[in-house]
């Protein structure tokens, strides 16, 4: 029988991380965040290190922000900003503890010669809740990023804004529900979903991979994709199958310790989008 889906094509990318040098969990901001329970800083930075490098032999290019001593979830660069054809819409976080991580991703973006950064007026988590399929700008709201802040994206970028409501607080950011696997297809957990937003989704994305509650709650949406290689939690297994039945190549990575915190690979990774 013909493979019924097209040949998958890696395009190379750029990512902002940063290293998790003074990660742990030592407040609640999401349903998966224990500050009873220990937490392993060595153990954290040893797997962003494999994250990083896998990267860089995939062949995307990776830059680095510094960490700053008392924000320890930094290391979830992508809720920092979202950025797009040399403009920067700079996040403004719902949580105190995480609201100066906006100074510092503002003075990155600054130094590095952006043609404008602007620190959003509304509450919102960059990357968390803003994921582009193509020319398409898919917006979260329901827990962390305001209905409000969807217009002022849409002003920035002048692209497509489609809104979508989250109703687990499990999946308290789009990028925990949804991961986009190419420039028109995704994949994503339905019943993190209101039914208007599933509708919408469904009509959007006949063909997009769907996961199982068992692969969600292991943030297995959690994913990254060039397009082709799929870099997902390890504990996915059946989400990297139908991965794998799609057309695309499935990698396995372990972040369980960044798990603590209630992140996985896209967390910690802030696409840098030239056009």
């Amino acid at each position: 029988m013909p493979n019924r889906f097209p040949e998958r094509v890696a395009r190379p990318r750029r990512y902002l991380m940063c290293p998790p040098t003074y990660f742990t969990v030592e407040y609640a901001i999401n349903p998966w965040m224990d500050p009873e329970q220990p937490t392993d800083t060595g153990l954290a930075v040893r797997q962003w290190e494999r994250l990083r490098a896998l990267y860089e032999q995939l062949g995307h290019t990776v830059e680095l922000i510094d960490p700053v001593p008392g924000l320890p979830d930094m290391v979830y660069t992508a809720n920092g900003a979202t950025v797009l054809g040399g403009q920067v819409l700079v996040a403004t976080f719902r949580h105190r503890e995480r609201a100066a991580e906006s100074d510092a991703h503002q003075a990155w973006f600054q130094a590095g010669g952006y043609r404008e950064v602007r620190r959003a007026a509304y509450v919102n988590e960059g990357e968390g809740d803003h994921l582009l399929v193509g020319r398409r700008l898919l917006a979260g709201s329901g827990f962390r990023t305001e209905p409000a802040a969807h217009a002022e994206v849409r002003e920035l970028f002048g692209v497509q804004v489609l809104s979508l409501t989250l109703v687990d607080p499990r999946f308290y950011h789009l990028d925990t529900a949804m991961a986009v696997l190419d420039d028109d297809q995704i994949m994503y957990y339905p019943e993190a979903f209101t039914p208007d937003s599933q509708a919408l989704l469904r009509s959007l994305y006949p063909d997009a991979v769907l996961a199982d509650r068992e692969d969600a709650e292991v943030f297995g949406l959690n994913a990254v994709s060039d397009g082709r290689r799929v870099l997902l939690p390890e504990a996915a297994k059946s989400l990297a199958g139908r991965l794998s039945d799609a057309g695309f190549e499935p990698i396995p990575v372990d972040l369980s310790e960044l798990f603590k915190g209630g992140g996985g690979p896209k967390c910690c990774t802030l696409e840098l989008r030239p056009v």
